[in-house]
């Protein structure tokens, strides 16, 4: 495996537990959020929420750079990044993530735009409820796909190996 892969792999490694501790931390500011109904904890859970998804992206910006060699540049790369995650590249790599958690992470995109761009006193309640109680089926989906792409980048050491041998 090329050094790069390796560095990647790590990359992922340690994201993944960053995610996981966030991941965590939404849970158990939600349950406080609706058990008090106090705006400043689903704030915190909305923060939460925004730091699960560009977590994520941070992890396939660093395989899109890494491995495909190139990144979506136009003014909607975010949702264009999340596609080319879930395709598979011939001769450079299977798909990272599946249809199911590509449609999962594109609703935590398309509110981390709203975090990005409101005031909290505009957040839907409801709507940051829903995604809190999502965020570990969603979790779980990418995390089952990147533990498949980190056996891939396993497999390539593999290979490299038989072919310096």
């Amino acid at each position: 495996m090329k050094n790069t892969h390796r560095v990647l792999m790590g990359r992922i490694l340690q994201e993944k537990k960053d995610i996981h501790l966030v991941i965590e931390k939404i849970e158990r500011l939600i349950k406080i959020a609706k058990t008090s109904n106090d705006d400043a904890y689903f704030d915190a859970v909305a923060l939460n929420l925004h730091g699960f998804y560009t977590g994520v992206e941070r992890i396939f910006k660093d395989i899109a750079k890494t491995i495909d060699n190139e990144s979506p540049s136009r003014s909607d790369w975010h949702k264009q990044l999340i596609f080319q995650m879930s395709a598979d590249i011939p001769g450079v790599r299977p798909k990272v993530i599946t249809t199911k958690t590509r449609y999962c992470l594109d609703e935590y995109r398309s509110f981390r735009h709203v975090v990005r761009n409101v005031y909290t006193f505009s957040f839907r309640f409801s709507r940051l409820t829903e995604l809190a109680e999502e965020s570990r089926s969603c979790y779980q989906n990418v995390f089952n796909d990147l533990d498949s792409f980190v056996e891939f980048l396993k497999e390539l050491d593999e290979d490299d190996n038989e072919q310096a041998n």
